[in-house]
C-alpha cells in the first residue's frame, strides 16, 4: 500500500508504533444512504481542540485515505503550534470525487459525525471543500469554521493563507539576499487555484516575475488573461527546471519535493502553500545539501488556520492579518535556529513546535 506521495505505508504501524504516529484518535465514518465514507484523525489536543480542514478527494483506496488523514493531522498539530494557536491538530478526509458525489445530504451526514466528537475536532475547508460546503456541514454541527459571512463565518481562508506564504517568501528573501522583497526575482507557482491565484497577486504587486502552471487550464487562463506578463509553462517538471528561477512555490497537493524533483530544481528557495511538501524524511537534508533554502510548509501556510481559529471567537479580519504577518518573524526565527543548531529549517521548526506541545502537556 502507498500514500498519495507514492511511499509505502503501513497504517497501523504509523498510528501505534512509528515516530510519525502518536495520534490520539482516528474515526472511520460511513453513511450508506448518502455514500459518505470519511476519516477523521485527531493527532493531538495538548494545546486545545484539534483544528484542521476537511479534504474531499478521490483516493485510490480507503487505506490511502487513512494514511493521508494521519499525515495531514500530524502536520496540523505542528502548524497550529507554530502559529501560536491554542489548538491541537486534526484533519478529515472524505473519500470520493466531489464533482460526482458531493451532496448536501452527504455533507450533513458528515457534519453529524463531527458533532459526535463533542468539540474535540473543529473542521474547516481544504482541497475539494468550500465555504458553501461548511455552511451545510454547520447545519449539523457547532464545530465548523470557514463558513460564509452570511452564516456568521469568516469566509474564504485562502486569502490569508496566501498572505502568510508571501510573508514566508519575504523572510526567505531577507535571510538569503538581505532584502525582504521579491522585486526582480523570478517566482514559479505550481497550482494557481484557491490559494495560488491570491499569491500571484501579492507577487506581482511586489514586483516579482511570475511563472505558473496548473493541471486546470481554466485556472491558468484566469491568471494570464488578467496579467499577460505572467508566463505559463506546460507542467511542474518544466517549471522546476526554469532557468533563472529564484523561488519555487508548490501550492497544489503534497509530496512536491522528492528524489526526482530536488536534484533538478533550479530555485534557491522553496516556499509554498501545499501541505506535506517533503515526500519522505531526508528530503530536507537533500535540499540543504544543494544550498536550497526551505521555508517549512506548515509554518508559512498557517494564515488560513489563523483565520478560521479566530472565527470561533468572533471574527476580525484586521486582527487575523496582523497575526498572519507575524509569519515573517517566525520564519526568520526558524532560519536562525537552524543555523544555530546546524540542522535544516524543517527540523528546526519541528523542534520548536514539539517544545511548545511538550510544555503544554506538562501544565
Amino acid at each position: 500500500m502507498t500514500d498519495v506521495t507514492g511511499a509505502r505505508v503501513d497504517v497501523l504501524n504509523t498510528l501505534f508504533r512509528s515516530e510519525q504516529g502518536g495520534h490520539e484518535q482516528v474515526v472511520l465514518c460511513q453513511d450508506r444512504a448518502t455514500g459518505l465514507k470519511a476519516v477523521i484523525a485527531i493527532h493531538s489536543t495538548a494545546l486545545g481542540p484539534a483544528l484542521g480542514g476537511t479534504r474531499f478527494y478521490p483516493y485510490a483506496s480507503e487505506e490511502e485515505a487513512v494514511a493521508d488523514a494521519l499525515n495531514l493531522a500530524r502536520g496540523m498539530s505542528y502548524k497550529n503550534a507554530m502559529a501560536g494557536l491554542d489548538h491541537g491538530g486534526g484533519k478529515a478526509v472524505i473519500i470520493g470525487d466531489p464533482e460526482l458525489i458531493k451532496t448536501d445530504e452527504l455533507l450533513r451526514a458528515y457534519g453529524r459525525f463531527v458533532e459526535s466528537l463533542g468539540g474535540r475536532y473543529v473542521t474547516a475547508c481544504d482541497v475539494g471543500t468550500y465555504v458553501a460546503d461548511m455552511d451545510v456541514v454547520a447545519r449539523e454541527s457547532r464545530w465548523v469554521t470557514g463558513r460564509s459571512p452570511a452564516n456568521g463565518g469568516a469566509g474564504d481562508s485562502s486569502v490569508l493563507t496566501a498572505y502568510g506564504v508571501f510573508q514566508g517568501m519575504r523572510a526567505s528573501a531577507q535571510h538569503l539576499w538581505g532584502d525582504p522583497t521579491l522585486r526582480g526575482r523570478k517566482v514559479g507557482v505550481v497550482g494557481v487555484g484557491k490559494v495560488g491565484h491570491y499569491l500571484v497577486e501579492h507577487l506581482l504587486e511586489d514586483g516579482a516575475e511570475v511563472v505558473i502552471t496548473d493541471v486546470r487550464e481554466d485556472s491558468v487562463r484566469r491568471i494570464t488573461d488578467r496579467h499577460p506578463r505572467v508566463t505559463a509553462v506546460a507542467d511542474t517538471d518544466a517549471l522546476i527546471r526554469t532557468e533563472g528561477l529564484d523561488v519555487y512555490a508548490p501550492c497544489a497537493l503534497g509530496g512536491a519535493l522528492d528524489d526526482d524533483t530536488v536534484p533538478v530544481l533550479t530555485a534557491r528557495v522553496v516556499c509554498g502553500a501545499a501541505n506535506n511538501q517533503l515526500a519522505h524524511p531526508g528530503v530536507e537534508k537533500d535540499l540543504a545539501d544543494r544550498g536550497i533554502l526551505y521555508a517549512p510548509d506548515y509554518v508559512v501556510n498557517a494564515g488560513g488556520v489563523i483565520q478560521v481559529a479566530d472565527e470561533l471567537h468572533g471574527f476580525d479580519f484586521d486582527r487575523c492579518k496582523t497575526k498572519a504577518a507575524k509569519i515573517f518573524d517566525t520564519t526568520l526565527a526558524i532560519f536562525a535556529r537552524a543555523k544555530e543548531d546546524g540542522i535544516p529549517p524543517a527540523a528546526a521548526a519541528d523542534r520548536i513546535a514539539e517544545q511548545r506541545m511538550a510544555e503544554a502537556r506538562r501544565r
